[in-house]
C-alpha cells in the first residue's frame, strides 16, 4: 500500500483505497462535505493531509491512526514543517503588505440571499496596478476563480476553517474586466425549446449553497448527449458561469420568470 505523509492529497488516499474516505470523514464532522462528490472533485486535489488537520480542528496524527488500519504505511520523516507550507503561498501574496490589500467581506450578502458579484467585480475593477484583493467567504469561490484568471488574475485561497476562506486575486497586467451581455439571450426561447421539447435533461440548482450550483451544472453538461439540451432551474443568472459556457462551445438561452426564478437552456452550437 503507499506511503502517505503529511503532505499526501485527500484525493490520493481516497484513490488508494475505497474505505479512506470513510475514514476521513469519521475524524471530523468538518469533513462531512467530502461525501458531495462537486466539492470533494475540488477540495480533495487541493488539499494535503496537513492543510485538512487545520481545517478540521485535528492532527496529523489522526489521519495516520485512521488510515494505518486500511494498509498505509506511514512516512514519519516526512512531518509537517510550516516553512513548506509557506513556500506554496504565490510570491504576490507573501510580498504584499497591509497597504497593499483591499479586503472585502461578502458572507453577510450571501447569507441573506443576495449575489455579491457587483459589490466583487466594482471592487476588482477599483484595484490599483499592484493591489491585491482579500475576498472574504465561507467557501472557496470557485466560478469567481476561474473567471478572473481567464482575465489576467493570478488567485490564492487560503481555508482558515470550515466556514472562512480567504481568497486573494491580484492583477499579473493591465486588463479589463469584460462585461458579460446577457440581452440577447432571452431571444428565440420558444423556438429552441421546441427543438429541445423531447431532448431535454433537467437540473434544479435553487437549492444548491454556492458555490454547487456552477458546478452542478458544468457536470451536467460533462455527461450530456451531443443532441440533448439541458434545463437548468436556477434563482438568478449565473454569471460566472456564463464565460464558461462559451469557452467550451455551448450556446444558452435565458428566460427571467420572476423574483428568484430563471430557467437557463443549454446546448450545443
Amino acid at each position: 500500500m503507499k506511503a502517505i505523509n503529511a503532505y499526501t492529497k485527500i484525493a490520493s488516499l481516497i484513490k488508494e483505497h475505497p474505505d479512506a474516505l470513510e475514514a476521513i470523514i469519521s475524524i471530523s464532522p468538518k469533513f462531512n462535505k467530502l461525501r458531495n462528490p462537486l466539492l470533494r472533485k475540488i477540495m480533495a486535489a487541493r488539499t494535503s493531509i496537513n492543510m485538512a488537520s487545520k481545517a478540521g480542528g485535528c492532527t496529523v496524527n489522526d489521519f495516520f491512526k485512521k488510515l494505518e488500519p486500511l494498509g498505509f504505511t506511514i512516512d514519519n520523516n516526512n512531518v509537517a514543517d510550516e516553512s513548506v507550507e509557506q513556500k506554496q503561498v504565490p510570491v504576490f501574496v507573501q510580498n504584499s503588505t497591509v497597504a497593499d490589500i483591499v479586503e472585502l467581506d461578502v458572507r453577510a450578502e450571501i447569507e441573506s440571499g443576495k449575489d455579491p458579484l457587483n459589490l466583487i467585480l466594482k471592487a476588482v475593477k477599483q484595484l490599483q496596478q499592484g493591489q491585491v484583493l482579500k475576498l472574504i467567504t465561507s467557501f472557496e469561490p470557485v466560478p469567481l476563480i476561474l473567471l478572473l484568471e481567464k482575465q489576467g488574475f493570478e488567485s490564492y485561497a487560503e481555508t482558515v476553517n470550515d466556514n472562512l476562506v480567504y481568497t486573494f486575486f491580484h492583477k499579473k497586467q493591465a486588463t479589463q474586466i469584460k462585461e458579460v451581455d446577457t440581452s440577447k439571450a432571452n431571444k428565440g426561447w420558444d423556438e429552441i425549446f421546441q427543438r429541445f421539447t423531447d431532448k431535454m435533461e433537467t437540473v434544479d440548482v435553487r437549492q444548491l449553497e454556492m458555490p454547487l450550483p456552477m458546478l452542478t451544472i458544468l457536470d451536467a453538461l460533462d455527461k450530456l448527449p451531443e443532441e440533448k439540451a439541458l434545463y437548468v432551474i436556477h434563482k438568478r443568472i449565473p454569471v460566472f458561469l456564463l464565460p464558461e459556457l462559451a469557452e467550451r462551445k455551448f450556446d444558452y438561452r435565458i428566460k427571467e420568470v420572476g423574483a428568484g426564478e430563471v430557467y437557463l437552456l443549454i446546448f450545443k452550437n
